[in-house]
């Protein structure tokens, strides 16, 4: 099952991501169906997509765990979810954990598939946000995506890492590692420092 860094880094991706989406249904009193539904959708959105546009087979298709864990994950949080105090503080620094586990696993799969930089890279933001964003429009939340802190740049920053040392032939350990620590510390430092990027402001049109 962990052969595979990018294996290892699906599976923790995975479970990470699926405790962000039971946290959403805990703040919103929902039953154990729709932490099933919101922590299984927000767990494997993501790497979904993924494949379906790599057009390779979908990973939990062809590894039903994926989702056997999504449903034990969820009905875990389910039980438990009232243990932490501030759990939407919780859910932002889980997410964080998962923005970087997916951005590297996403680009590492999609550079197994044969793919080129730029649509690693792709792979791997698309992995590391679309389960958020499925996540928080099913809970009625504002997406994170359209936060003011630095979030789908960190997951850029993390798979450009990646994509970058092993395109240079750097062991894979070490683009994995540079990797998920590049995306992990610049959402960290959005989140603590409230790091952000230029927004656009109205300014007057010229006169024709």
């Amino acid at each position: 099952m962990f052969e595979t860094a990018a294996t290892t880094l699906d599976w923790l991706g995975v479970i990470v991501f699926t405790v962000t989406g039971a946290l959403v249904a805990s703040r919103k009193e929902m039953d154990i169906v729709g932490f099933a539904v919101l922590g299984t959708v927000t767990g494997i959105g993501g790497g979904t997509l993924r494949d379906l546009l790599l057009g390779s087979p979908v990973f939990w298709t062809r590894e039903p765990a994926y989702l056997l864990t999504c449903l034990a994950v969820s009905a875990a949080v389910f039980f438990a979810a009232h243990i932490p105090q501030s759990r939407y503080r919780y859910l932002l620094w889980l997410d964080a954990l998962g923005l970087a586990l997916f951005a590297v696993a996403g680009s590492e799969r999609a550079w197994q598939a044969g793919v080129g930089a730029t649509v690693a890279v792709a792979m791997g933001v698309i992995t590391a946000t679309v389960g958020g964003i499925i996540r928080d429009l099913l809970g009625g939340e504002s997406p994170v995506i359209l936060s003011r802190e630095i979030y789908a740049s960190a997951a850029l920053a993390g798979a450009i890492t990646f994509v970058a040392l092993t395109a240079a032939g750097g062991p894979r350990e070490l683009a994995v590692g540079a990797g998920f620590l590049v995306g992990l510390l610049v959402r960290a430092a959005s989140l603590r420092f409230g790091w952000a990027l230029p927004r656009y402001r109205p300014r007057p049109g010229r006169p024709v």
